[in-house]
C-alpha cells in the first residue's frame, strides 16, 4: 500500500511532471522570498461611513502620496503632487474638471501619463511580474506591461515609449489609459486589507461598503459587535432584526434597509402612526438626519420608539428562554410601575422620560401584541430572503472570523475577557466553560452553526448567541457590563446610563497581561502586535491610540461621525508594509466633491510604530513559512525523481 507522502508526491507531479518543470518553480519560489513584504492596511470601526471609507482605500492611508513622494521628490511642486494624487483616486472626475481649464489636452495627456508609469514602476517594483499582470486590466493589460519593463538603452526606451505614448493619444484612449493606470496603482499600493469590525450602524453606506468589499482583491475581516448583530439578522434572530431597524431609524438611515436591501418598512410604519399618533415620541428623536420633511421625520420618530419596544419585548422573551445567559438584571420592563411612570432599578426608583406605552401588557410585559407578531415575522421573511443581504453576510462569513494571526499580529475587534488580576475570565457558554483562545473558538463555531448547522437545535442555538455576541458583558465583541439602551432612552439620570468596561481595557499597559494574550493565540512575546478597534481612542483627551510601549495598537478613532466629537479625530488607520508599521490620524472627511474639486485629501498625521532594521521581505512573513514548504515538497519530489520512486512524464 502506497504510503500517504507518496500518494501526495504523485499529486504533485502531475502539476511539475519533470525535474526541469519542479526545479524551476523551486528557483522562483526561492526568488519571491526575497522580495519585500508587500503593504498590509488595518482599517476599524467604519460604521457605514462609506465615503470616508472609499477615500481611505483609495489613498492607501496616505500609501499613495508616499509613493509619488518617492519617485518625484523636489522636482515637482507640492501642488502637482496633490493634482497627481487626486487624479490617481478620482480619475474620472479629476478629468472632467481639467477639460474645463486646461487649454492643451494632448500636451497634459502626455505629461500625466508618462507620471502615471513612474509612480506604477514604482509601485509595482515588490511584486513579481506574474503578480503584476494578474492584476492588469485586460484591456491594457499589454501595453501597460511593455511600458512597465525597463529597457537597456536609455535612447531606444524613450522611443519607444513615445511610439506608445503617441498612439494611444491618437486613436482616443488617453482618458481610458488614464482611469486603467490610476486603478492599477490603487491596486498594487496595497496588497492585503485587514477590516477590524463594525462596518454596519450608524452611517448611511454600509451596504455600500460591502459591495466594494465584495470585489476586493486580498481581504480578511475581523467580525465586530456591529457586523454580529447583521449576522444575527439575516439569519432571522429576531431580537437581532429589531435591533438592526431601532439602530438604523435611530440614526436617520431606514433608506439602507428600504433602498439598499429592499426590506418593507410599511407595515411597521404604519402601525407606528397609529399606535402612537398623538405621542410626541421626545426620547426617540433621530441623530443626525437632514433633509427630510417634518412629516417624514415625525413618522421615523414613531417608528423609532415603535420598534425599540418590541425590541425591549422581544430581548425580554430570549433572556427568558436562556437562563444560561444570566441576564435577568436586563429584564426591566416589568419592573415599571405603569401607574406612577416610575420603573425600580436596584434599591433606586426613578421617573420614567417617556410613560405611554400603549401595546404593553402590565402584566405580561414581553409578550408581542398579535399586530406586532405579524410585523417582526413579516420583517423576519423579508431579512431572511433578501438576496443582497444575503450576499452581503456570504462575505462575511467567507472572508470574516472572530480573530486571525497573520504576519506576527494578533487582530480582533475588542478584547479578551479578563478577571481584575488579569487573568482569563471564564465564560460559559451552553453549560461548558471557556476561557481566552477557547472561548473565541467556540463563539465562532456558533455563528457558522446559525447559518450551516443541520442540527435545528444547534441551528436555534447559533442564532441566540450571535445576539449574545452582540451585547453579553461576557462577549469578547462587547465586554461591558451592559447594554444601557432603555436607560438611555427612558431615564434621565446619568450614572443608569454608564456601561462599565471589562479589566482587559484597564490593563492595555500591563506587559505581562498582553504577553500572556499574545501567548495563548500562539505568538511571541516579543516582536508581535495586538490590533484592535471596538472603543474609540478619546485623542482631543489626549488619549494615544499605542499602548503598551507600542505591543498593543488601538485604531478606533472615530470614522462614524457621531463619534467624532468624543474623539476629536476622523479614524486611526494603519499600514504594515517592509520598513516597519504607520500609524495614520485622520481628520474627518469634508466630502467626495471637495475631494475632487479642491483636492482636498484627508489630512493625516502619520506615527511611526516601528522600524525595522533590516528591511522585512517575503521570506520573514507568513507567507513566506508557506512558500518554503512548497519548496521542501518540491525538492522531496525532485529526490523521488532522481531516485527513480517516481518516473518523469
Amino acid at each position: 500500500m502506497k504510503t500517504l507522502e507518496m500518494k501526495y508526491l504523485e499529486r504533485l507531479a502531475e502539476k511539475y511532471p519533470t525535474i526541469a518543470s519542479a526545479s524551476t518553480e523551486i528557483i522562483n519560489l526561492q526568488a519571491i522570498l526575497h522580495l519585500p513584504k508587500s503593504t498590509e492596511h488595518f482599517l476599524t470601526d467604519i460604521h457605514g461611513e462609506d465615503e470616508a471609507f472609499t477615500h481611505v482605500l483609495k489613498n492607501g492611508s496616505g500609501s499613495v502620496r508616499r509613493k509619488i513622494d518617492e519617485v518625484f521628490g523636489n522636482t515637482l511642486t507640492n501642488r502637482d503632487k496633490k493634482s497627481l494624487a487626486t487624479l490617481i483616486y478620482y480619475p474620472k472626475e479629476k478629468m472632467e474638471l481639467v477639460r474645463h481649464t486646461e487649454t492643451d489636452m494632448a500636451d497634459w495627456y502626455r505629461i500625466t501619463l508618462y507620471r502615471l508609469i513612474e509612480v506604477c514602476k514604482c509601485a509595482s517594483g515588490k511584486y513579481t511580474r506574474s503578480k503584476v499582470r494578474k492584476a492588469l486590466p485586460k484591456d491594457f493589460a499589454y501595453v501597460i506591461e511593455e511600458l512597465l519593463t525597463e529597457k537597456s538603452d536609455a535612447e531606444d526606451k524613450e522611443h519607444y515609449y513615445n511610439s506608445i505614448i503617441d498612439t494611444i493619444l491618437r486613436i482616443g484612449r488617453a482618458e481610458e489609459f488614464i482611469i486603467a493606470m490610476s486603478e492599477l496603482i490603487q491596486r498594487l499600493v496595497v496588497d492585503h486589507l485587514h477590516i477590524v469590525g463594525d462596518i454596519f450602524d450608524r452611517g448611511p453606506g454600509p451596504h455600500k461598503i460591502m459591495d466594494k468589499l465584495k470585489k476586493y482583491h486580498s481581504l480578511d475581516i475581523q467580525w465586530g459587535n456591529h457586523d454580529i448583530l447583521w449576522l444575527g439578522a439575516a439569519a432571522g434572530q429576531l431580537a437581532c432584526i429589531a435591533n438592526v431597524i431601532r439602530i438604523c431609524a435611530r440614526y436617520g438611515n431606514l433608506d439602507i434597509l428600504e433602498d439598499g436591501y429592499g426590506i418593507n418598512l410599511l407595515p411597521l410604519a404604519t402601525f407606528a402612526v397609529n399606535t402612537y399618533k398623538d405621542d410626541p415620541c421626545g426620547c426617540f428623536r433621530i441623530k443626525g438626519q437632514q433633509g427630510c420633511s417634518s412629516a417624514e421625520m415625525n413618522n421615523e420618530i414613531k417608528m423609532h420608539k415603535a420598534i425599540s419596544i418590541i425590541q425591549f419585548k422581544l430581548e425580554g422573551q430570549l433572556i427568558e428562554r436562556n437562563p444560561q445567559f444570566h441576564m435577568k438584571n436586563r429584564l426591566l420592563l416589568h419592573w415599571i410601575d405603569y401607574d406612577r411612570g416610575t420603573i425600580q432599578i436596584g434599591d433606586k426608583e426613578y421617573a420614567l422620560l417617556d410613560t405611554n406605552f400603549p401595546t404593553v401588557d402590565a402584566d405580561n410585559p414581553y409578550e408581542l401584541t398579535e399586530e406586532e407578531q405579524d410585523i417582526m415575522e413579516r420583517l423576519q421573511k423579508a431579512f431572511v430572503n433578501c438576496e443582497k443581504l444575503q450576499g452581503h453576510m456570504k462575505v462575511l462569513l467567507s472572508k470574516g472570523s472572530l480573530y486571525k494571526v497573520y504576519n506576527g499580529n494578533l487582530l480582533y475587534h475588542g478584547c479578551v475577557p479578563l478577571n481584575e488580576d488579569g487573568s482569563f475570565k471564564e465564560v460559559q457558554i451552553y453549560g461548558k466553560t471557556y476561557h481566552g483562545k477557547e472561548l473565541y473558538d467556540v463563539l465562532e463555531s456558533y455563528v457558522r452553526k446559525a447559518f450551516f448547522a443541520a442540527d435545528k437545535v444547534e441551528r436555534e442555538r447559533g442564532k441566540n448567541l450571535l445576539w449574545y455576541i452582540w451585547l453579553h458583558e461576557d462577549s469578547p465583541l462587547f465586554a461591558k457590563d451592559k447594554m444601557a439602551t432603555f436607560e438611555r432612552y427612558f431615564l434621565e439620570e446619568k450614572e443608569t446610563h454608564e456601561e462599565k468596561k471589562n479589566p482587559y481595557y484597564y490593563l492595555l499597559e500591563n506587559g505581562e497581561v498582553m504577553n500572556r494574550i499574545l501567548e495563548e493565540f500562539g505568538l511571541p512575546k516579543e516582536g508581535s502586535h495586538i490590533i484592535n478597534g471596538h472603543v474609540p481612542v478619546k485623542s482631543k483627551d489626549g488619549e494615544n491610540p499605542i499602548k503598551c510601549n507600542g505591543k498593543v495598537l488601538v485604531i478606533d478613532g472615530g470614522f462614524a461621525k457621531s463619534y467624532q466629537k468624543e474623539t476629536g479625530l476622523a479614524g486611526y488607520t494603519l499600514i504594515y508594509n517592509s520598513y516597519g508599521m504607520i500609524l495614520a490620524a485622520h481628520e474627518p472627511f469634508e466630502s467626495r466633491e471637495s475631494a475632487i474639486q479642491k483636492e482636498t485629501d484627508i489630512h493625516s498625521d502619520t506615527f511611526l510604530v516601528k522600524r525595522v532594521e533590516k528591511r522585512t521581505l517575503v521570506e520573514d512573513t507568513d507567507t513566506g513559512k508557506e512558500l518554503k514548504e512548497q519548496m521542501a515538497d518540491l525538492e522531496r519530489l525532485l529526490e523521488a525523481y532522481r531516485s527513480g520512486k517516481i518516473a518523469e512524464k
